[in-house]
């Protein structure tokens, strides 16, 4: 028996003449994931991926867990694939399934002909494989609303394949497809949303991280680093771009007025990751803003921040809440490690009363009174630590 894994596509059905390059991308994505198990073929036809192992005793659990986090696929199914002689097709069913049937009472067969030359009908093959079933496993019943296992049967062009419920994926577009951009980790919980939100809208990204040592410990960026290997899970290989960022951030605190600190700062931190987003051919900063969370990120503050430096910036959480940003990163299973007790440069300094509402002349204005900022923000950037991030590194830190 044949086992393989049968991944559908989403919203890609919906593209026009540029389909096969988002197909392309995804089948690539896929290969790469999967390199590290064994030898499979990835090949698409009617909207549907087909992962077939190309050797004995290939990890198809791991394999079908990794193909669920790649953008792109909306569900997965492990699926057994026989010829579509409709007795090889019961007895694989049996075969494949038989030992899940003992174990419950009710189930139900559903069938998809998209080989419309096959002699069955969808119906016909419902009830005939339900029957042989039946006669299997006399202690079932079927039960077509709210059975315990829903049999699928797909009659394809190039054979039949059993399984049962199609699982999540991940969704969205391959990454790469939309795209390059830097993304602004701080080791909160919403930065990493706020990543996964635009790869899964296909965009390769890579990430920067602010540093301030001696305020900020190694373990604040250790916890980056995992982070960000967790998020290589959905975007794949990425760099971390580490900014040794104390001396901006004194100067700032020591030569501007007290309740601007925090926009100034982010400021100076997106002037910063423009100049390593240029450098690096980056189309796009992200940041993981929600709107008015907090001072910095009133409609003022954000104002004031958008207009210090050219590049577009994306903040996919702007219109969530909390709550909501929250149960994202736990389902992408960032949050236990953000929620580790290690601050970033972003907790500290910040003033008990920061400004809520600043105007863009007078940010301008203190900035124009630190007229050595520029030279500390080019030193930062030209001084970054790069750390490759590469899927199946060690995430412990």
């Amino acid at each position: 028996m044949k086992e393989i894994i049968l991944a559908y596509q989403g919203e890609m059905t919906l593209k026009g003449l540029n389909r096969s390059k988002f197909e392309a991308r995804l089948a690539k994505s896929i290969r790469y994931r999967l390199e590290n198990l064994g030898k499979f073929k990835v090949s698409s036809s009617q909207s549907t991926v087909y992962i077939q192992p190309l050797e004995e005793d290939l990890d198809m659990e791991e394999a079908a867990r990794r193909v669920s986090k790649v953008f792109g696929i909306v569900k997965l199914s492990r699926a057994a694939c026989c010829d579509k002689d409709f007795d090889t097709i019961c007895q694989t069913a049996e075969a494949y399934l038989g030992q899940t049937l003992r174990g419950i009472r009710t189930f139900k067969v559903e069938a998809k002909r998209a080989d419309k030359q096959y002699p069955m009908k969808s119906p016909d093959i419902c009830r005939e494989l339900g029957a042989f079933l039946l006669s299997k496993h006399p202690h079932l019943r079927v039960n077509v609303h709210e059975p315990e296992l829903e049999i699928m049967v797909e009659i394809r062009e190039h054979g039949a394949y059993i399984h049962g419920p199609k699982t999540p994926g991940a969704g969205g577009l391959p990454v790469g497809t939309s795209g390059r951009a830097l993304n602004l980790l701080s080791g909160g919980i919403d930065s990493p949303v706020a990543a996964w939100c635009m790869a899964r809208r296909g965009l390769a990204l890579h990430h920067i991280h602010f540093a301030s040592p001696p305020y900020t410990s190694p373990r604040a960026k250790l916890k980056v680093r995992a982070l960000a290997r967790e998020l290589s899970e959905y975007t794949g290989n990425c760099t971390l771009f580490v900014v040794p960022y104390t001396k901006p951030q004194e100067y700032i605190r020591d030569n501007a007025p007290d309740v601007l600190f925090t926009v100034l700062m982010r400021r100076s931190m997106l002037r910063i990751a423009a100049m390593v987003a240029r450098k690096c051919e980056l189309e796009a900063l992200i940041t993981g803003e929600s709107l008015a969370q907090v001072a910095s990120q009133t409609m003022a503050a954000l104002v004031c921040t958008d207009a210090a430096q050219s590049l577009p910036v994306l903040r996919p959480c702007i219109g969530m809440d909390k709550n909501e940003i929250v149960a994202l990163s736990r389902r992408i299973g960032t949050f236990e490690t953000s929620i580790e007790p290690y601050e970033d440069c972003c907790t500290i300094f910040t003033p008990p009363h920061p400004k809520t509402r600043p105007s863009l002349d007078e940010i301008e204005a203190a900035e124009a009174g630190m007229p050595g900022l520029a030279e500390l923000e080019q030193a930062a950037a030209e001084n970054v630590e790069r750390i490759p991030i590469h899927i199946g590194d060690d995430p412990e830190f």
